[in-house]
């Protein structure tokens, strides 16, 4: 399961619309690293002049890498995410994620990233098994 779904969130979903902020909270509280990678991406990125900031440093375990796994790969939570921290997210292999601002997106240097060269040029044999 991804997330630590409260009775309360439970609940909202089940009456109608669910509050961003509330499912925001339950991201955070249950993939933390995923949520912490992805805050301090945000915080790289408006701090610097870069076209984008990304993390290169595998998780330091499975869990960690099947938490940001999770989060990357549901349209919701990463919607959601992006929503938050103000961010286009890039993803490539199983640990480099990477935060744009959202007008980067389809950009140059945005679709240099996304693009199949530089998912191919990114590969080396540690990455297959993850």
């Amino acid at each position: 399961m991804s997330l630590d779904v409260s009775p309360q969130l439970l609940a909202e979903a089940e009456n109608g619309a669910v509050r961003e902020e509330d499912f925001v909270e339950t991201v955070r509280t249950s993939l933390p690293y995923a949520y912490d990678l992805i805050a301090q991406l945000s915080t790289e990125l408006r701090a610097g002049n870069a076209e984008f900031a990304d993390n290169q440093t595998p998780p330091p375990s499975e869990r960690e890498r099947g938490q940001l796994l999770r989060a990357l790969s549901s349209d919701a939570i990463r919607g959601t995410l992006e929503r938050h921290f103000g961010v286009a997210l890039a993803f490539q292999n199983c640990h480099r994620v990477a935060v744009f601002p959202p007008e980067a997106r389809g950009g140059r240097t945005h679709l240099r990233f996304t693009s199949t060269r530089a998912q191919i040029l990114n590969q080396s044999p540690e990455f297959r098994d993850c």
